[in-house]
C-alpha cells in the first residue's frame, strides 16, 4: 500500500525522469558479435509512457550510457528529453527543471543504481525500482512493486496518473 504522504507528492509531478538500464530494461546488456547493443524494453512500459505524456506530464530520460537503440525507442515514444552519455546526471536535471521552469517537487525521477542516487534524492518524488541497489531504494520515497524492465514503468505511470486523477479517464478511451 503506498502512503499517503507518497501520493500526495505524485499529485504534483510535472516531469518524470527515468534511468534507462534497470528501469526501462532489466540491465542487463546484450552485445552482438561486432559489440553492437542490444536493448530490450518492456511494452507494457512504453504505452505507460505514452498515456502519462496524454495528461501533460513531462517525460525525459537521463542515462550513463550512448545507445541508439535508447534514442529510436524514445523516438518511437514521442520522449523529447533525452540525455545520453551523462556520467554525473545533476547537470542534465538541473538543465531540465530551468528550461521547464519546474521546482524539485514537481520533478518525479525513477532510477536503480549508485549513479541515480543524487536524483533520487533531490527530486520531489525518489523512486527506486524493485530490484534497486539496496541504498538507492532506502533513500527512496517509494520502491515499486515490479522490477525494471518488467513493468515497473508502466506501475509508476500509472500510480502518478491514479494520483493525479487522470487514471480511469485514460481506462475510458479502452472500454
Amino acid at each position: 500500500m503506498i502512503s499517503p504522504e507518497i501520493t500526495e507528492k505524485a499529485e504534483h509531478i510535472k516531469l518524470v525522469i527515468f534511468d534507462v538500464d534497470g528501469v526501462l530494461t532489466d540491465g542487463r546488456l546484450h552485445l552482438g558479435p561486432q559489440g553492437e547493443e542490444h536493448k530490450i524494453f518492456h511494452i507494457h512500459d512504453g504505452l505507460g509512457i505514452k498515456l502519462l505524456q496524454q495528461t501533460g506530464v513531462k517525460v525525459a530520460i537521463i542515462t550513463s550510457r550512448q545507445s541508439t537503440a535508447v534514442q529510436q525507442r524514445m523516438l518511437h515514444l514521442g520522449v523529447q528529453y533525452v540525455y545520453q552519455g551523462m556520467t554525473d546526471k545533476r547537470p542534465a536535471f538541473k538543465e531540465l527543471t530551468t528550461k521547464l521552469q519546474l521546482a524539485d517537487e514537481e520533478v518525479a525521477y525513477v532510477g536503480d543504481d549508485l549513479p541515480d542516487l543524487p536524483l533520487v534524492r533531490c527530486a520531489g518524488l525518489g523512486i527506486a525500482v524493485a530490484n534497486a541497489h539496496p541504498l538507492v531504494k532506502q533513500h527512496a520515497n517509494w520502491v515499486t512493486q515490479t522490477a525494471g524492465g518488467a513493468g515497473a514503468v508502466r506501475e509508476i505511470c500509472e500510480f502518478i496518473m491514479q494520483a493525479q486523477g487522470n487514471l480511469e479517464t485514460i481506462y475510458q478511451h479502452y472500454l
